[in-house]
C-alpha cells in the first residue's frame, strides 16, 4: 500500500517523539538485526532506526536493504536516523488513531 503525503505527514508527526528501537553500528547489517527490525515493525508498525555506519552512500545502501527485507516504507530519513512504517493487519491501524 502506497501512502499519500497526508498519511506520511501524520506518521512523521507520530514518530517525532519516538526513540530509535534498533541501532545498526560498526559491524554493519547482520541477519539478527534484520529480524529485530522486522519484529519491531510487527509490534509497533512505526519505528525509528539509527544507522551509525560509514558515509551517506553506505547508509543509503543499508537502508534500502532493510526496506527490501522488511517490506516497510521509509517515511523519513534525517542524517543517521530513519523512520519506517509497515502496517500490521492484526493490530489497530495507527494511521486511524488519534494522537
Amino acid at each position: 500500500m502506497e501512502l499519500n503525503e497526508t498519511q506520511k505527514k501524520r506518521l512523521r508527526t507520530r514518530a517525532h517523539d519516538l526513540k530509535p528501537v534498533v541501532m545498526v553500528g560498526q559491524h554493519g547489517l547482520k541477519p539478527t538485526v534484520l529480524e529485530e527490525i522486522s519484529g519491531a515493525l510487527d509490534y509497533h508498525q512505526l519505528i525509528k532506526i539509527k544507522l551509525s555506519v560509514g558515509d551517506r552512500d553506505l547508509r543509503d545502501e543499508i537502508l534500502s536493504q532493510i526496506v527490501q527485507y522488511s517490506q516497510a516504507q521509509t517515511i523519513q530519513r534525517i542524517g543517521n536516523v530513519a523512520v519506517l512504517y509497515r502496517r500490521n493487519t492484526d493490530r489497530p491501524d495507527i494511521l486511524k488513531q488519534d494522537f
